[in-house]
């Protein structure tokens, strides 16, 4: 399921699922090694589909690059995505992200 945003900096207050992910950063500067689908979020967690195995990565602890619709490639902290997914829509977007 393809997610639609209007723009790359929507991300931080719409919806995770569905979209493609790889980590490019986690924890102790530990790079990639996890690319999928996310298939579910949770207040600290990112849930991704990678084959036929489901992986948790923390969010706090890494650095995501998703896949918007349409092709663009958009990098967030996972810092500032913590929180879950319904309040996350109510959070004031900060410049700079």
């Amino acid at each position: 399921m393809a997610v639609n945003y209007s723009s790359p900096k929507d991300i931080l207050r719409r919806e995770l699922v569905g979209l493609e992910v790889v980590r490019v950063k986690g924890p102790c500067g530990e790079r990639g090694s996890v690319a999928g689908s996310v298939i579910d979020e949770t207040r600290n967690m990112i849930v991704v589909l990678q084959g036929k195995r489901r992986k948790s990565i923390p969010k706090a602890e890494s650095t995501f690059r998703f896949r918007l619709l349409g092709g663009a490639v958009v990098e967030v902290e996972g810092r500032k995505i913590v929180g879950r997914p319904e309040d996350r829509v109510k959070r004031r977007i900060m410049r700079g992200w």
